[in-house]
């Protein structure tokens, strides 16, 4: 997938780690709103899945030298709470450099994880395959059942949608954690957040 986009400043990792191309297109103020969202879902897959906290995203943000954009625990919050999906909006508002460094840390922590995301995606086609609903399987259970637990805790939800209607993105977000899990995932994430800002 490629986009033409105009370039704008380049977000990287300083620690010499390869995460991919540059990430270049700068989005409109609209495109943000949809792209705070979408790094939101992402976190909340990747938290739900592996059980990581806000002390592993800060964590990453120190190894890949991006400490002055995430720097600490209410940083990190307040950048999450500008997602407009969020119970309460805060105030902050998610800058161009800002969103570019969340992508670093989820492609950062996606890669790190990557074992137990090809092992959720196997189980998920092997569920698929046999006509098994995937809460059937244990380790789809639980993060169905984690990811459903804190959207509804954390997101304004519909109050008549049921967990059955919030499966299906879960298991869309853990397909494309998948992607995002390899060295060039940075890159992929970020054409993709441009992309269906779009929409």
């Amino acid at each position: 997938m490629e986009l033409s986009s105009q370039p704008g400043p380049n977000v990287g990792p300083r620690s010499g780690q390869n995460l991919g191309q540059p990430l270049t297109g700068t989005p409109t103020p609209q495109q943000l709103q949809s792209i705070k969202a979408q790094l939101d879902l992402v976190l909340l897959a990747l938290e739900s899945l592996t059980g990581l906290g806000s002390e592993a995203m800060l964590a990453a943000a120190t190894h890949l030298g991006l400490s002055d954009l995430l720097s600490d625990r209410v940083n990190l919050w307040r950048l999450r709470q500008a997602s407009p999906l969020r119970k309460g909006q805060g105030r902050k508002k998610l800058d161009i450099d800002e969103a570019r460094a969340l992508v670093l840390v989820i492609t950062h922590l996606a890669l790190d994880h990557q074992t137990t995301i090809r092992q959720a995606v196997t189980h998920l086609e092997s569920a698929l395959d046999q006509g098994r609903p995937p809460h059937r399987t244990a380790m789809l259970g639980n993060y169905l059942d984690a990811f459903v637990n804190a959207y509804q805790e954390r997101m304004e939800a519909d109050p008549t949608s049921t967990p059955d209607d919030l499966n299906p993105l879960a298991l869309k977000l853990l397909i494309d954690l998948l992607f995002y899990g390899n060295p060039d995932g940075s890159r992929k994430l970020w054409l993709a957040l441009l992309d269906r800002s779009k929409t």
